[in-house]
């Protein structure tokens, strides 16, 4: 399976979709892929990112190549799809639905291989204590990120 990527502009920056086949397996916030020839990416999977910038769209539907990781790794990224838009839990909830209730930290260091980034929403995992813990891309692009869909949850988007 070929694999290829391209960008789109969003409110946060450059987004970077990764194609392999007809399916989305990677998301890069500002970081442009090494290794990958420039192709086109469908037209409605552009516009799923667009609607979500925009507050229309709460889940994403495009199809995935399931992430590669270990079986702890891939238990915290589907954990992320329990987490409704425009809410948030913490590193503790996460390492709890995969099983592993004291691993906490260790739920933060999957979160921060995943490969894709805002379709699996990461973004909404914060510390216990309310902080908004780590984000690979960026602390100030998860806040815009919960910000986002906060405001959209409150007032959804008329689209």
């Amino acid at each position: 399976m070929t694999a290829h990527y391209d960008g789109i502009d969003t409110p946060i920056g450059a987004i970077y979709l990764i194609l392999k086949g007809s399916l989305l397996a990677g998301v890069s916030i500002w970081q442009e892929p090494s290794g990958l020839k420039r192709g086109p990416v469908p037209a409605c999977l552009a516009g799923q990112f667009r609607s979500y910038f925009e507050g229309a769209l709460k889940a994403f539907d495009y199809p995935l190549l399931a992430p590669e990781g270990t079986d702890f790794e891939r238990k915290i990224w589907l954990s992320l799809f329990d987490i409704p838009y425009g809410q948030t839990r913490s590193y503790k909830w996460i390492a709890e639905r995969a099983g592993r209730p004291g691993a906490s930290r260790a739920a933060g260091q999957a979160l921060s291989k995943n490969p894709l980034a805002i379709v699996l929403p990461c973004h909404r995992v914060i510390e216990s204590g309310g902080g908004p813990g780590g984000y690979s891309p960026s602390p100030d692009i998860k806040r815009r990120l919960l910000d986002l869909e906060y405001y959209y949850s409150l007032h959804p988007a008329r689209i």
